[in-house]
């Protein structure tokens, strides 16, 4: 039997984030279990043309590793970079396990631990930490004679690098933030780009530079890292002004500044109205792209619009709902995850043989977005309403973690078993963040987005100020929990 004191489910930023703060905390006896071949997560695992951050490379990072950056918002192979060189200087390929999909999870009573099935063998853990993160799972619509096309098609999420698009007739299923990093990348090199956009998004410039070698060996200074990490996390953080308590502010200023960069950018009037968004600018994520609007004013780039939509797709084609039909060569799906109602991909089943999909089964939900009552010592990293849509999703990674470890030492200490939120302390939590959602603009802004689930709530998001969750993850309510 193999046992361990944690097993830490996924080696993305979370599950290194958690797996550092095990060390850190003289905790050495884990397992990271990881479905791929390789360790790092999303930003291993998203290797399409053009995949960059959206978020200021100083403060997307880990708090306590400073990182020589090349550059403010850093792309795909830099981030694989930094991934790596935390793997490596905390050792933990020897604490990791690749090519284990977990198939399910289940609390055994009474041995208060859980069981973890893989495709070959059976893990248990006294604790376990999910880190499988909301961007593991793509979704790709169930188009009419979709299985019908001869053609390439892959989703962003595993773009084949084997295959030649230049000079191919390539369609784009969606325009999201994926999809504005592909468009301009691809757009100079293929004969034909045919965008299909279900919604269009409100962009602003990214406001990117070069950092010099001077400015790079600076960053690597651990003084000079957490200022610069704190200036610009400070300008991020009044945006949560406007999200949430001022929608007036937000058209005033940001909508109005998209608009001017919009009507600058494209001068074509039909097109124009193409992209321009009906909703409030933040209800779904800011697009930052300095090079969009001008790939769609390409002579090879054409935008379809939702009354425009695919109807269906043939062996070599796309038949629009106007009866249009483009012969493509190739079909790269941006179409999103599956990040809120199925948050966690695999079955959970805890104490009492309860299932999580019966106590998600109007909406996922949990204290602190980290623990589920009736679920006994497992936490979820980027659990319901942890998302942040202003500043780094790090920052909050790391916040979850105060309340782990917090946890976690508690029943170590204490010489307990478990530990397990109490369903009204649950309640409570959920509650408030619900009534707090109906102010922002995510729940009130005129749109439809991924933050929502099926049930019409915002699951993704928090609704506030990103220092107030952490506050509240790292004030440890012992009345909130039973240990046993």
């Amino acid at each position: 039997m193999k046992k361990y004191t944690v097993i830490i489910i996924g080696s993305g930023f979370g599950g290194l984030a958690s797996a550092v703060n095990l060390l850190k905390n003289d905790i050495q006896d884990f397992c990271i279990l990881e479905r791929r071949e390789f360790m790092g997560g999303t930003w291993c695992q998203n290797t399409y043309p053009g995949a960059a951050v959206d978020v200021q490379s100083p403060l997307y990072s880990l708090s306590f590793e400073p990182y020589k950056w090349s550059q403010m918002f850093a792309e795909q192979s830099e981030l694989q970079e930094y991934t790596n060189f935390v793997i490596d200087k905390y050792k933990l390929r020897e604490k990791t396990i690749t090519n284990t999909n977990v198939n399910s999870i289940k609390w055994i009573d009474e041995d208060k631990l859980w069981e973890i099935s893989t495709q070959d063998v059976k893990y248990y853990a006294q604790f376990v930490i999910n880190a499988s993160g909301p961007l593991s799972t793509p979704v790709i619509p169930d188009f009419k004679g979709k299985d019908t096309f001869k053609g390439k098609s892959f989703h962003t999420n595993n773009w084949d690098h084997t295959y030649d698009y230049k000079n191919k007739r390539v369609a784009i299923i969606g325009s999201g933030a994926s999809a504005a990093q592909v468009i301009p990348t691809i757009a100079p090199d293929v004969k034909e780009l045919h965008i299909f956009q279900r919604t269009p998004h409100w962009v602003l410039p990214r406001p990117d530079k070069k950092f010099s070698a001077v400015e790079q060996e600076l960053l690597g200074n651990n003084l000079v890292y957490q200022a610069v990490r704190k200036s610009i996390y400070w300008s991020l953080e009044t945006r949560v002004i406007g999200f949430k308590y001022s929608p007036f502010m937000l058209k005033l200023v940001a909508q109005r500044e998209a608009l001017a960069y919009l009507k600058k950018a494209i001068p074509d009037e039909t097109l124009r109205k193409k992209v321009t968004p009906d909703f409030t600018i933040g209800c779904k994520r800011i697009i930052l792209s300095s090079t969009l609007y001008s790939a769609y004013c390409r002579k090879n780039v054409r935008l379809y619009d939702k009354t425009q939509g695919i109807k269906e797709i043939t062996e070599n084609a796309i038949i629009t709902q106007d009866g249009k039909k483009i012969e493509v060569d190739l079909i790269v799906y941006s179409t999103g995850y599956d990040a809120t109602d199925n948050a966690i991909a695999y079955p959970v089943v805890g104490k009492d043989n309860y299932a999580l999909q019966t106590f998600w089964k109007d909406y996922p939900r949990a204290y602190l977005g980290t623990a589920i009552p009736k679920f006994p010592n497992l936490f979820v990293i980027t659990g319901p309403n942890t998302g942040i849509g202003h500043t780094s999703a790090i920052f909050v990674i790391e916040a979850q973690l105060l309340y782990i470890m917090k946890s976690i030492k508690k029943v170590l200490a204490e010489q307990k078993q478990s530990i397990e939120v109490k369903g009204e302390a649950e309640d409570k939590y959920t509650t408030m963040i619900h009534e707090e959602m109906k102010r922002t603009v995510w729940k009130s802004g005129g749109c439809k987005s991924w933050y929502q689930s099926k049930s019409g709530h915002v699951i993704a998001m928090f609704p506030g100020f990103s220092f107030t969750f952490r506050n509240m993850a790292n004030n440890f309510k012992p009345k909130d929990h039973i240990l046993s």
